[in-house]
C-alpha cells in the first residue's frame, strides 16, 4: 500500500461515497450507542487523580464520534485540562472535524495537535523524537484496513499509553458481513489501499499474540441492502461501489458480480418483510496498558 493512496484514500468523491454510507448504515449511531455505554465507566477508571489527560485519535475521519467522546470526557472530568492529538490522512475530512470543534464552545477549551497524515507516517515521525508523549486514552475507529503492518501499528500505540492508560479499536466483526465478503472475495477486492482485510478474529489473535490483555464489547448493526439488488437503483449502485471499494459494475465480470450478490443476499444477510438487512456487527475492543 503506498503512503500516498493511503493518505488520500478519503478525498474529493470518496468523501462523497463515504458521507453517503455513513447516511445509509447507521455505523456512526451503533458506535455512539456503545461509546455512550462504555465510556463513562472506562473514563472514570482511567482517569480518576489524573492532573490532565491526554486524548489520541488514530483515523479519526470527520470527527463525529471523536467530538462526542470528548465531550463526553469533559463532563466527565470538568476540572481537568484535556489535550488531543488527531492522526487523519484525509485533508478534507480533518477540516469537517475542525469545523465541528469550531461549533462547540467547550471543545474549543481543549487545545488540539493535527497530524494530516497516515498512520505509519506518524509513526515514523514520533520514533524520530527524542521524548515521546504518552496518552490516556487513544482510539483506532474504523481505521485498521489501512495499515500495512497490523502487528507493529497495535504494538507501536500501544507503546504510547500511560500507565492505566486505554487503547480502543472498533471494527468490524468476525463473520459479518463485511468479514465474509471480504474474505470470499479478498483477491477481487483487496487493492492499494486496503491490501489485507481484517476483523475483530484478526485483532484479538495479533493481541494474544503480543501477550496483551483486552475486552471485547459487541456493536450489532445491520443496514436495508435491498436497493443492490435493483440494477437500476443509484442507490443500490452507490451502496455497492463503496462496500467493494470498486465501481461495481465496472471493476467484477458478470459472474463475480453475479456470485458476490448472491453472497450479500444469502451469506451476509437476513431477510424480512421482503427487505435484505446486511449483517455490519461491529466490535469494539479495550486494550489495556
Amino acid at each position: 500500500m503506498a503512503a500516498e493512496a493511503k493518505q488520500t484514500c478519503y478525498e474529493g468523491s470518496s468523501v462523497q461515497s463515504f458521507q453517503f454510507y455513513l447516511e445509509q448504515s447507521g455505523e456512526h449511531e451503533a458506535i455512539l450507542q456503545c461509546v455512550h455505554n462504555i465510556l463513562p465507566g472506562l473514563f472514570k477508571r482511567t482517569g480518576t487523580d489524573k492532573s490532565s489527560l491526554d486524548v489520541l485519535g488514530v483515523g479519526s475521519g470527520g470527527g463525529e464520534v471523536d467530538t462526542q467522546m470528548l465531550t463526553l470526557l469533559q463532563s466527565t472530568f470538568p476540572a481537568v485540562p484535556i489535550t488531543a492529538e488527531i492522526v487523519e490522512g484525509s485533508s478534507q475530512l480533518s477540516a469537517n472535524f475542525k469545523a465541528l470543534v469550531a461549533k462547540s464552545t467547550s471543545l474549543q477549551r481543549i487545545p488540539f495537535v493535527w497530524h494530516i497524515m497516515n498512520s505509519e507516517e506518524h509513526e515514523r515521525q514520533v520514533n524520530a523524537k527524542a521524548v515521546v508523549k504518552r496518552f490516556d486514552f487513544i482510539h483506532m475507529i474504523q481505521m485498521i484496513y489501512y495499515v500495512d503492518n497490523l502487528t507493529n501499528t497495535i504494538k507501536f500505540y500501544h507503546s504510547l499509553l500511560k500507565n492505566n492508560g486505554k487503547l480502543m479499536i472498533i471494527i468490524e466483526a468476525a463473520n459479518s458481513g463485511w468479514d465474509i465478503l471480504w474474505k470470499t472475495y479478498r483477491k477481487d477486492l483487496q487493492d492499494d489501499v486496503i491490501t489485507e482485510y481484517r476483523s475483530s478474529g484478526d485483532i484479538i489473535a495479533c493481541l494474544k499474540s503480543q501477550g496483551l490483555k483486552y475486552e471485547e464489547h459487541a456493536i450489532p448493526n445491520t443496514f436495508d441492502i435491498t436497493e443492490c439488488f435493483d440494477p437500476n437503483s443509484q442507490t443500490g449502485q452507490r451502496l455497492l461501489n463503496f462496500m467493494t471499494a470498486k465501481d461495481f459494475y465496472q471493476s467484477f465480470t458478470p459472474e463475480i458480480r453475479t456470485g458476490m450478490l448472491d453472497l450479500l443476499r444469502n451469506k451476509c444477510s437476513t431477510e424480512k418483510d421482503g427487505r435484505v438487512f446486511f449483517n455490519s456487527n461491529m466490535s469494539c475492543i479495550l486494550v489495556h496498558a
